[in-house]
C-alpha cells in the first residue's frame, strides 16, 4: 500500500460532510457555488496546520517547561512591528 499524500496534494474526489443550513448560506453568499470546495479545503488545511502546530509547542512545553509569556508578548509585538512594545524583546 503506498503511503498517503500530505494535506493539499493528490488527486480530488468527493465525499459528503453535512453542515447547518445557515452555514452553508453564509459559505454559498461568501464563495458562490463553485468556490465551496476550494474554501472549504482551505479552511481544512489550515486548521490541520494549527491542530499540527499545538501538538509541537505541547512536545516542546513537556520538554522543556512553559514558555515565559512576557517573552512570547515581546517577540508578538517584534512581529507586529509594535516597536515601544518590544523594547524588552531582545
Amino acid at each position: 500500500m503506498s503511503p498517503l499524500p500530505p494535506p493539499g496534494e493528490g488527486p480530488v474526489r468527493p465525499v459528503s460532510v453535512s453542515l447547518h443550513e445557515g452555514t452553508i448560506a453564509a459559505l454559498k453568499a461568501r464563495t458562490g457555488k463553485r468556490g465551496m470546495s476550494a474554501y472549504v479545503e482551505a479552511l481544512i488545511q489550515r486548521q490541520l496546520e494549527r491542530d499540527r502546530l499545538r501538538e509541537l509547542i505541547e512536545d516542546a512545553e513537556a520538554k522543556n517547561g512553559r514558555v515565559d509569556q512576557a517573552a512570547v508578548d515581546a517577540k508578538r509585538a517584534i512581529l507586529r512591528g509594535n516597536a515601544a512594545d518590544s523594547a524588552n524583546a531582545a
